[in-house]
């Protein structure tokens, strides 16, 4: 039997472009799309007919009751994320939400509370947890094989934020809709993968946010030096000023012995020894692994790998960064 799935407010940019879900999504031969809804029902039409035409709703509410779908695939404009959770949560319906859950750390933390007492399945594909370079940092620090640890870099520089406007999503240029820019939005993948790594805590030690590329509302680059309860730090370095397609942008793991490094998808070690390549680029976009995995753990009945209290951890870091800089 086939599952059915409604997706919530398509005019977010992941419904078709950059993570695609449900690009991805339609080609599951064991799901099937029974609803799409946008509050502005045009745009909701136009991600329907490149979806398979499924049926189009302008109120999530009045899909979720015509459809009564198995799986609900949430995404949406920011300061509209918490809202639609709740709702979900309260019907019961099991779910995926594209992060940040909310415009700010107090509205995440609001779901994921109601969604542990109702011991609820609530995803948020925090999808970079699935390239490995997180597994094998992981094997490493179990195996103590970087000794004392150093330092974790994160950059990710991307496109133009234009993008979104092109994308259908031009409220991610409003920082009252979006609650800010790059580091909301990208910075915040940078930020769980410290904590995932290294524990689950930090301080902003400072940061420092600039619109100065592209004139825009919200930021353009952001830089965040993080420090754990144990003295590890971190830069988290993310931007929209990289020009044309692509994206510049690396990870690193660093420690007495060994370093780790993640560019270009490819994964390499070096210690005293020398060099090596650990991993090969995934075969998969990561959100494509990362909603396969959703759906699988949905289907036998497990958590998920990452929810609300992830996301939340991470949000909490995100706030007091934009605090930090707002006080410089």
């Amino acid at each position: 039997m086939s599952i059915r799935v409604t997706a919530i407010e398509v005019g977010h940019w992941h419904s078709l472009f950059d993570a695609a879900y449900l690009k991805a999504l339609v080609k599951m031969p064991e799901v099937r799309l029974v609803g799409v809804q946008d509050p502005d029902a045009s745009l909701a039409a136009q991600r329907a007919a490149q979806l398979g035409a499924p049926p189009v709703f302008a109120d999530y509410r009045d899909m979720l009751a015509k459809t009564v779908p198995d799986f609900v695939i949430a995404l949406g404009r920011h300061n509209a994320m918490a809202a639609i959770a709740h709702h979900l949560l309260d019907e019961g319906y099991p779910f995926l939400m594209e992060k940040p859950m909310g415009i700010d750390a107090n509205e995440v933390r609001g779901v994921a509370d109601k969604a542990a007492v109702k011991r609820a399945f609530a995803a948020v594909p925090l999808f970079q947890r699935h390239h490995p370079f997180v597994a094998h940092a992981r094997t490493m620090l179990a195996e103590g094989a970087f000794g004392p640890l150093s330092h974790f870099h994160f950059r990710s520089n991307r496109g133009t934020s234009d993008r979104y406007v092109q994308w259908g999503a031009p409220w991610m240029l409003d920082p009252a809709i979006a609650g800010g820019g790059c580091l909301r939005n990208i910075g915040l993948h940078g930020v769980d993968l410290f904590l995932h790594l290294t524990g689950g805590e930090a301080r902003v030690a400072g940061a420092e946010l600039s619109s100065r590329a592209l004139g825009r509302a919200v930021e353009d680059y952001a830089t965040v030096v993080l420090r754990a309860p144990d003295g590890v730090l971190a830069t988290i370095e993310v931007g929209n000023t990289y020009p044309g397609q692509g994206a510049d942008g690396e990870w690193k793991l660093a420690g007495r012995d060994a370093l780790l490094v993640q560019q270009g998808g490819s994964v390499r070690c070096m210690t005293e020894k020398g060099e090596q390549e650990v991993a090969e680029p995934p075969a998969e976009p990561l959100p494509v692994i990362a909603l396969r995995d959703i759906l699988s753990r949905w289907r036998k009945g497990e958590p998920p790998a990452t929810g609300p209290e992830d996301c939340w951890r991470a949000m909490r870091v995100v706030d007091e960064a934009y605090r930090a800089a707002k006080a410089e």
